[in-house]
C-alpha cells in the first residue's frame, strides 16, 4: 500500500460513516437538534463536506464540487458559495433543515469522487509540500489531507451519535 492508497482508504471511512449516520431518517429527524444550540445531522454532514470540498480543491487546484456540479442550487441554501460551515450560529445552523439523506449523500459522494481522482496523483514527495503559509508552522499536503481526515471523521462520528439518540427516541 503506498500513502495515496492508504488516504484513500481514511477517506473512505468517512464516507462509511457518513452513509451509515443518515441512511434512512426523513429530513425532521436530519435537522433535530439534541438542544437549541446543537449541530444536527444534516448540518454536521452538509459541514463535512463542505471542508473536505473546499480543502481538497485549493490544494489540487480544481473547481470545488458545490458550485461546479450545481449543489449549490440543488441544497437551496441562504449562503454565501463560499461558506463552508465555520463558525455557524446557531441560526445558521438551522438554516440546514430541508436536506434530505439523498440530497447529502449525493453530494459528499461527489466530493468524495473528486477527492480520490486527486489522491490518484498525489506522490510521497507531495506530501511535504507547503500548500498554506498563514500558520507557523507552514502547513503541509500531508498535514492538510489528514487534517481534513480528522475533522471529518469527528463530525460524521458527531452525526452517527445523534442518529443513535432519534433511534432511541423511535422505541
Amino acid at each position: 500500500m503506498n500513502t495515496a492508497q492508504l488516504l484513500a482508504d481514511a477517506y473512505g471511512r468517512i464516507k462509511e460513516v457518513v452513509h451509515g449516520a443518515v441512511e434512512g431518517l426523513a429530513p425532521d429527524e436530519l435537522a433535530f437538534r439534541v438542544d437549541p444550540e446543537a449541530n444536527s445531522v444534516a448540518w454536521l454532514v452538509w459541514h463535512l463536506a463542505r471542508v473536505q470540498d473546499d480543502h481538497v480543491a485549493d490544494v489540487s487546484g480544481r473547481p470545488q464540487t458545490w458550485t461546479e456540479q450545481g449543489w449549490d442550487e440543488r441544497f437551496g441554501l441562504p449562503f454565501d458559495a463560499a461558506d463552508i460551515g465555520y463558525g455557524h450560529s446557531s441560526d445558521e445552523v438551522a438554516e440546514v433543515r430541508q436536506a434530505s439523506a439523498e440530497l447529502l449523500t449525493g453530494y459528499y459522494d461527489a466530493v468524495h469522487e473528486q477527492t480520490l481522482d486527486y489522491l490518484r496523483t498525489v506522490t510521497d514527495a507531495d506530501l511535504d509540500t507547503v500548500v498554506d503559509r498563514r500558520w507557523s508552522p507552514p502547513v503541509t499536503l500531508g498535514v492538510r489531507l489528514v487534517s481534513v481526515i480528522s475533522d471529518d471523521l469527528q463530525h460524521a462520528g458527531q452525526a452517527a451519535f445523534i442518529r443513535g439518540v432519534l433511534l432511541r427516541r423511535r422505541g
